[in-house]
């Protein structure tokens, strides 16, 4: 599904991200995984187009059609091939309505005459009863389900989640780990997910890629994360 391959990223003159090796399988849930400043969010933001490559390729081939190479296509056609991203810190438009923030990332579609699908309200129906009111004045956990839900308007086959437990009541982290558990496993949705709290990633995440410095020092599936992994790469 997508394959990123010997990437490189520099920042100026520093380099930042080294010859880059992940694989995203279809129907699985990834954990992009670190400290604090190894270059996760930049590796998220590469795939996505926001940042430039030096060097490498980031292959994409959605359900339908033949492998491509994302760094060649434009930032904007990301979610019309079928990849949504949730960045940290959300970003949704505060002084729109929950109802105005679905309808913009509609505009991202390519079909114009799309209408929010049933499953975003059937996910979180708190979005349906708060649907004119203004998105700056839900709770933070209710502005996560807003981007998450934005993200899920364009029915996308992968879904990139960078931090979703961040700045979420600690009672309301169970619930967003239900999400995402319901579209990975139930609905079939692939998801690339940077998470650093462990618990949360040992019950949704079935595999690991895991950063330091800008390398990949280790990937598998869960059971081979261990105690000496999350000592030397994890533990602060």
């Amino acid at each position: 599904m997508l394959s990123v391959k010997s990437v490189n990223q520099f920042y100026g003159q520093t380099h930042t991200l080294w010859d880059i090796n992940l694989e995203l399988p279809r129907g699985g849930c990834t954990c992009l995984m670190g400290r604090n400043g190894v270059g996760k969010t930049t590796l998220v933001n590469c795939i996505m187009g926001h940042l430039p490559v030096r060097s490498g390729s980031v292959i994409w081939q959605s359900a339908e059609g033949p492998p491509e190479n994302l760094l060649q296509q434009p930032v904007e056609t990301r979610a019309s091939m079928g990849i949504s991203y949730v960045p940290q810190g959300r970003q949704i438009f505060s002084q729109l309505s929950v109802e105005e923030n679905l309808h913009v990332a509609l505009l991202a579609s390519r079909n114009r005459h799309r209408h929010i699908p049933s499953l975003v309200y059937d996910l979180f129906p708190v979005l349906r009863d708060k649907g004119m009111r203004r998105a700056g004045e839900l709770t933070e956990s209710q502005q996560q389900q807003l981007a998450i839900a934005r993200a899920l308007v364009l029915e996308p086959e992968l879904l990139i989640l960078d931090e979703p437990s961040e700045g979420i009541h600690p009672e309301m982290v169970a619930d967003m780990g239900n999400i995402i558990l319901c579209l990975n496993r139930d609905l079939g949705l692939t998801v690339l997910l940077v998470e650093h709290r462990l618990c949360f990633i040992r019950r949704v995440a079935d595999r690991f890629f895991l950063l330091d410095k800008g390398r990949n020092v280790a990937q598998g599936t869960l059971d081979q994360l261990d105690d000496q992994l999350i000592h030397d790469y994890l533990t602060v």
